[in-house]
This record gives C-alpha cells, sequence and structure tokens, in this order.
C-alpha cells in the first residue's frame, strides 16, 4: 500500500485544465487546414485535387475549397501543393452544428453552437450518451473510450456513456451507417426517450470517410437521422471531441477558438 501512495505522489494530478487551459497537441497532429482559395499559381495543375483521396479537395470556380467533412486530415494535399494553399494548423476546435459549415474556402472556421436554451438547461450539466458503432473500423471508437481516462475524465463535465439508449438522452455515432447496421440504428434512435440529440463523430459517420458512396453504405448518419453535432477526423484527435461536447453544451463559448 506503502508503495501505491508514494508512486501516486510522485504522478500528481494528471487530468487536464481544459477547457481553461489549451490542450498541447502532438508534433504529428494535423488540424484544422488553413485554405488560400486563390493563391495557386498560373502553372497550378489541381494536384491538391487529384490527391485527395475522398474528394474533399474542390476547385469550383477556380477558388479552391477543402471539406471538413470529407476530410481524412491525411496531408496528401498539402504535399501536393507547390504554392502553399493548404496548409494544415494544430488548431483542434473543428466541430460544427451544420455539415455546410466544413467547407473551408479561406472564410471564418467553423465553431460548434450550444444547443437552444431549454436542451441546454436540460443537458448542459448531465448528458448521456448511447454509443453506436456503425460499421466503423474501432479508432474513432476508440479514441471516445479514451475521454473517459483520467487525463480527460469526461464525467467531470457530466458527460457518461451508457449502455442502454433508454438510458440515454442522445446517441454518439461513430462509422458510414453500413446497410446492416442501418435497421439497428433506427430502432437505436427510437429508443432513447425525447428530446434526444445526436453528434456524428468521424468523417465515416459525417460522410462516409473512405467508404463514400459505396454500395453498401449509406454515407454517413445524417442520412438515416437528424444530426445535432458533427465532429470530423479521421479519426478525431480525443481534444477535438471534448471541445465539440462541451461547445454543445454551452460549457466553451461559441465564439472562442
Amino acid at each position: 500500500m506503502l508503495s501505491v501512495i508514494k508512486a501516486r505522489a510522485k504522478q500528481k494530478y494528471r487530468t487536464s485544465r481544459y477547457p481553461a487551459e489549451a490542450p498541447v497537441m502532438p508534433d504529428r497532429f494535423q488540424g484544422l487546414p488553413e485554405v488560400k482559395p486563390d493563391a495557386c499559381g498560373a502553372d497550378c495543375q489541381a494536384g491538391c485535387v487529384q490527391a485527395c483521396p475522398v474528394g474533399a479537395v474542390s476547385r469550383g470556380g477556380g477558388r479552391l475549397a477543402v471539406d471538413l467533412g470529407r476530410c481524412l486530415f491525411c496531408g496528401e494535399c498539402e504535399r501536393a501543393c507547390p504554392h502553399g494553399c493548404i496548409r494544415f494548423t494544430r488548431d483542434h476546435a473543428l466541430a460544427a452544428r451544420s455539415r455546410e459549415a466544413f467547407v473551408r474556402d479561406g472564410g471564418p472556421k467553423p465553431l460548434a453552437a450550444a444547443l437552444d436554451g431549454r436542451l441546454r438547461k436540460l443537458y448542459g450539466r448531465s448528458l448521456k450518451l448511447r454509443q453506436v458503432s456503425a460499421g466503423g473500423c474501432n479508432a474513432c471508437e476508440a479514441d471516445c473510450n479514451v475521454l473517459g481516462t483520467l487525463v480527460f475524465d469526461l464525467g467531470r463535465f457530466g458527460i457518461q456513456f451508457v449502455a442502454s439508449p433508454r438510458h440515454a438522452d442522445g446517441l454518439l455515432i461513430t462509422g458510414p451507417v453500413t446497410k446492416n447496421m442501418e435497421l439497428a440504428l433506427r430502432k437505436t434512435y427510437d429508443a432513447v426517450p425525447e428530446p434526444r440529440i445526436v453528434i456524428a463523430v468521424g468523417a465515416c459517420a459525417i460522410a462516409g470517410g473512405p467508404y463514400i458512396d459505396h454500395d453498401e453504405v449509406r454515407n454517413g448518419a445524417a442520412s438515416v437521422v437528424p444530426v445535432d453535432l458533427y465532429v470530423p477526423g479521421c479519426p478525431p484527435n480525443p481534444w477535438t471531441i471534448l471541445d465539440g461536447l462541451l461547445r454543445l453544451l454551452g460549457r466553451i463559448p461559441d465564439h472562442a477558438g
């Protein structure tokens, strides 16, 4: 027992002070892309568009844009552009309330607004979520699980994952929603008491990810159930997921980057 106490004293306080203090992101982290839509040179061959494996980069009307909902954050577009028109930053705050907010063409970044007053009053201090893996690869699911560790300590914000949709206030969905999971997702959604919220986590749950337009997937959760919050990434960093959840509950001002 004495050795346990000594080890605990040596470890000190491990839980992050987020959102009061910004998290320290890993060196390899690729966050919000900075897009310069008018910086393409005269010799531009749109290599960034061709390099994107999921069609997240477009150049309609000669104006460059990146769809964060599709983006895998692989960095291929950045490496393919000789003019530096796309650069991934270390900004982890990526979640948004609408799908359209994810099209980055040099404008302001998407920031998730809080729920309306009634829902925020209901769930602002206590939110129970049923997680549904609708055909995911387990990467997004793993990063959601990480939120329960002592570094993030999701429970201190009153947010918990529960085993039954009947005990939940909403769903957190991962995966592209395969045909085999479509009915299960609908039934799970119907089992959640109203009012209920839905959170789509990861590129697959938002737009189908690398499986987009495959015959066996539904291209994300919104094709089956209404979605209140989208968290992009492949997979999203745990800080990105936590940031989106707290913004949804009004625990972080929607203007705070």
